[in-house]
């Protein structure tokens, strides 16, 4: 449930020029629908036992929906699209058991089981709608505590979602997620620079970029000067450091959850040993990881259990 995944195309804006709503739901929900069938995360699900694949598609799809409002809905519709799904949540808790309304959203609505099966608690849903309302507010950070702060709420909410999924969600194994979730979170970003910054926004914090005295021109598209791979080194080291921080959560997991979470390490560390293959120029093209890396590292993340 990453950022690099390809998101929902916006629906076309009303005759008006203006977006509503409804538009953007039913257009949302088919593409995420469509996404579903094509991307790497669902194939993969498709190893795990029916109930476990079902809660984590719905909430794949959910958090895939928000991401998107938050990036691709019409800019100035965004605000009032992410307030809409989170009176949908509160909907969601409020109608379980009681008669009371349904969510308007379907992927809010596909969400009813998963939360009364798996006991998922609604700050955590939330937390991902707050995430995208600060992407609307916020487009610099001045440290890597601020980023880190974003990142509780953009990142960490999903790993322990799907800790709560398997039903093994205890507090010593949350803060061991949302140290991977963080570095994966991390990995994406900084695969991602030249594309946030083509939406207006930096991630890398301004704190950092003044240490190896780059600037935000520096940033243009075309070859990374050597200011900026010096930059990217120095912070895929941090994110590799969240990883393996994190990865002893794997060891103390049971078998099937044990897999899917050495799966989410392993993408982590492919993408950053994809940026350093690169010689950490994020600029020239978006460092991706081939299929082969991947499952290398998810084979020794899975038989080391870390």
């Amino acid at each position: 449930m990453t950022r690099d995944q390809p998101g929902i195309l916006a629906a076309d804006p009303a005759a008006d020029g203006r977006s509503r709503a409804g538009d953007w739901e039913a257009a949302a929900a088919a593409r995420v629908a469509a996404q579903v069938s094509a991307e790497n995360f669902p194939v993969a699900l498709r190893m795990l036992p029916r109930r476990y694949r079902l809660h984590l598609l719905a909430v794949y799809a959910y958090a895939r929906t928000v991401d998107d409002t938050g990036d691709l809905a019409p800019a100035g519709e965004r605000p009032r699209l992410l307030s809409a799904l989170r009176e949908d949540v509160t909907r969601l808790y409020a109608a379980a058991g009681s008669g009371t309304a349904e969510p308007q959203s379907p992927v809010v609505r596909g969400l009813a089981r998963t939360v009364t099966e798996c006991g998922v608690p609604m700050q955590l849903l939330l937390d991902l709608i707050s995430a995208n309302e600060q992407d609307q507010i916020v487009s610099r950070y001045e440290t890597f505590d601020d980023l880190l702060a974003y990142c509780r709420l953009s990142a960490n909410p999903v790993g322990r979602i799907v800790l709560h999924v398997f039903g093994c969600f205890n507090e010593d194994r949350a803060r061991q997620s949302d140290l991977i979730c963080t570095g994966l979170q991390l990995a994406e970003h900084w695969q991602d620079v030249a594309e946030d910054l083509r939406a207006g926004r930096i991630y890398l914090p301004a704190a950092d970029m003044l240490r190896f005295g780059c600037t935000e021109q520096d940033l243009a598209p075309g070859p990374a000067p050597p200011q900026v791979r010096e930059l990217m080194q120095f912070e895929t080291g941090r994110a590799r450091e969240l990883l393996d921080a994190g990865a002893p959560l794997i060891s103390g997991l049971p078998v099937v959850p044990r897999a899917a979470i050495a799966g989410y390490v392993a993408g982590g560390r492919a993408a950053l040993t994809a940026i350093a293959r690169a010689d950490f120029d994020v600029l020239a093209a978006t460092p991706r990881a081939g299929q082969g890396r991947t499952a290398a590292e998810l084979i020794m993340a899975f038989a080391r259990a870390r």
